[in-house]
């Protein structure tokens, strides 16, 4: 695959995106800025586009794609129904980092983009290039994240060229992304929300939009029935057994079919992975330090190449090849923001082993986490 691929920059990217939006309503391929991460965009109801998509990414076919709409109102005319929960978080989230998983009307997009499956992930991005893209183009845009598969998303259009120059039509440039990780994508099941993948909206705010609903991190059980004994308080509906067993129920069908046919993306298949090998650090905060140094020092010992991802109070004590201060431990979202670009640039220096500190995670650490320990491939030690 070798095409020319077209750069708008972005001094010009409201003069680019007339172009943009021609490639895409004439079947092509366009990177374009969100406000989480840069998006690989194509007609969502063509068959041909989304298959480009797949064959420029190196992408599973069975990993289902996020459709990006200009306005809420579109989402109408892609699904059979919008259930009251949904157009609450419709209401409180978009145009943002929210995607609803919701069942598809039929023939409305290709069945590539839903990976054969009876639902479709829908988002309205918190960007104005990425939305008046959207509308110039006059189709609803099926989008993943715009690098070869399983590499760091892109957070700025460098990135995306590094991955697909020469297999897309073109990249729009809108500087560099403000959120750093995806959109959080839930769907609702038997009344509970469910987070299928931690992100841009965090768990608090899903909770602080429609009160009283449990919210189900589908990595965490206990955090679900802690969720469950929350909302039965909160509603005053039913008794915790009655509660626990539908959740039960719910969330086993939900573990099982997401097991075996995800319903969101960048749930099944390893993501976000640097190209030397990575070591993520978790437990108390007294103790990381010392693990983290050693850990380093271990990799330095054998001929590594070593850096370190570490909060801003440890990071003038580390002693590796590269030390990168991600930001204060109290604001993950900062080390969000920077993560990927982070990860890219240790390619760059020609890292072989990354030490990387956890933190906590609640807020938008959740979304922090998930992405270090996909990045790490599982790799993960507890501090002592």
């Amino acid at each position: 695959m070798n095409i020319e691929t077209k750069y708008w920059p972005a001094e010009l990217s409201r003069a680019g995106i007339e172009e943009a939006a021609t490639a895409i309503a004439a079947g092509g391929v366009v990177a374009f800025p969100t406000e989480t991460v840069y998006g690989l965009g194509g007609d969502a109801r063509s068959t041909e586009a989304v298959g480009r998509i797949f064959a420029a990414k190196g992408r599973p076919s069975d990993n289902p794609l996020i459709v990006h709409l200009a306005h809420g109102a579109s989402v109408a005319g892609l699904v059979k129904e919008i259930g009251a929960v949904e157009a609450a978080l419709m209401d409180a989230f978009w145009p943002g980092p929210l995607t609803l998983v919701l069942p598809v009307r039929e023939g409305a997009v290709s069945p590539l983009v839903t990976a054969g499956l009876d639902t479709v992930a829908v988002r309205v991005p918190a960007h104005d290039l990425a939305r008046e893209l959207i509308e110039r183009a006059g189709c609803p845009i099926a989008a993943p994240s715009a690098n070869r598969s399983g590499r760091p998303s892109p957070t700025q259009a460098r990135h995306v060229l590094e991955d697909l120059n020469g297999r897309i039509d073109g990249v729009l440039d809108g500087g560099a992304t403000g959120v750093g990780v995806e959109s959080t994508v839930v769907r609702v099941v038997d009344g509970m929300i469910h987070i299928l993948r931690p992100g841009g909206v965090t768990r608090e705010q899903l909770r602080d939009a429609v009160v009283g609903l449990a919210i189900v991190a589908e990595e965490t059980k206990e955090e679900a029935r802690a969720e469950r004994r929350a909302a039965t308080a909160a509603v005053g509906v039913g008794t915790e057994a009655s509660l626990s067993s539908r959740g039960e129920q719910g969330s086993s069908r939900s573990f099982a079919t997401d097991a075996e046919a995800p319903r969101s993306p960048g749930v099944k298949y390893a993501h976000y992975a640097p190209q030397g090998e990575m070591l993520l650090v978790t437990g108390a905060f007294e103790r990381l330090s010392s693990t983290v140094q050693a850990q380093a020092r271990q990799a330095a010992d054998a001929g590594k190449r070593v850096a370190v991802l570490s909060c801003s109070e440890h990071a003038a004590g580390y002693r590796a090849d590269i030390v990168y201060d991600c930001g204060p431990r109290n604001e993950p979202g900062k080390a969000a923001q920077t993560l990927y670009a982070t990860l890219r640039e240790c390619d760059e220096q020609g890292v072989d082993y990354i030490v990387a500190e956890g933190y906590p995670e609640d807020g938008i650490g959740a979304a922090l986490m998930n992405r270090l320990r996909k990045a790490s491939g599982g790799r993960e030690i507890e501090a002592r």
